[in-house]
């Protein structure tokens, strides 16, 4: 359990399902209302449901994260009366994994669009709503990929966006300070989430380099993928009270498994 402080407002972004999803679990257990934010209403319509059946209180905000009038209307939305004290920037896909040649412009962009315009859009309007708050806190989450491991095939996009989350995170964490919000990161690794299903592999043999990892390449399990749960878990802790002189750190859940990499 960790020391945190029950009935605040929390932003999720990419809250339809994965870890997104996990998060808003652990928060709705504290009672806590979270605004439930992706661009498929259906997804957050049952996520909505879970939510209040485990005591928190839920706001769907439905929108695109890379379209700016969408994200502010919807954080407007959700902060204008009663505040914002928590934000989780989650949403994120893996896009389209290709050699640097094959990968074409419009596949890059809208990797960076979502990844890392997302990033910046969701912060950039929860800002002056964390601002009015005390002892707020932002969480992003980023990726083993792009800040330990540079392994997975064709990934240049997506790794660039969780390299530059990374970025932002420290370079917010001072600017940011003076306002009392803080900002970390988790990495996480192999976990089980539905995000390989709009994953786009494209001639990534090209791309590859033979390497040969240990017999389960995850040390802590044996080779068996991490849950949500487990990184919704520390995102929880780094919101949380208990982690109040925390920030620009990266945390990585991955059973070790960036270090064999």
């Amino acid at each position: 359990m960790t020391d945190y402080r029950p009935s605040r407002r929390i932003l999720v972004t990419g809250a339809g399902s994965g870890i997104g999803r996990a998060t808003a679990m652990v928060f709705a257990r504290q009672g806590d209302t979270i605004g439930l934010l992706s661009h498929t209403e259906s997804e957050l319509r049952k996520v909505a449901d879970e939510v209040e059946q485990l005591g928190g209180t839920a706001e769907i905000l439905v929108a695109d994260v890379s379209d700016a009038e969408a994200m502010s209307a919807a954080i407007s939305k959700f902060s204008e009366r009663d505040g914002l004290h928590v934000v989780v920037v989650n949403a994120g896909i893996n896009g389209v994994w290709a050699p640097i040649a094959d990968l074409q412009p419009e596949e890059w962009d809208k990797t960076m669009a979502v990844n890392l315009r997302g990033s910046y859009l969701t912060i950039h309007f929860a800002v002056p709503y964390l601002k009015k708050s005390v002892k707020s806190a932002i969480v992003v989450v980023s990726s083993i990929n792009g800040t330990r491991t540079f392994t997975s095939a064709g990934a240049s996009a997506y790794a660039a966006t969780k390299a530059a989350q990374v970025a932002m995170v420290k370079q917010l964490a001072v600017e940011l300070g003076s306002d009392h919000i803080r900002i970390n990161a988790v990495c996480p690794g192999a976990i089980e989430t539905a995000i390989e299903n709009n994953t786009v592999r494209r001639n990534t043999e090209a791309a590859e380099v033979p390497v040969e990892f240990p017999e389960g390449d995850i040390p802590l399990t044996g080779g068996k993928s991490g849950k949500a749960s487990e990184v919704a878990s520390v995102i929880t802790f780094l919101a949380s009270d208990a982690a109040r002189h925390v920030t620009g750190s990266l945390i990585y859940v991955d059973g070790a498994q960036s270090l064999l990499r």
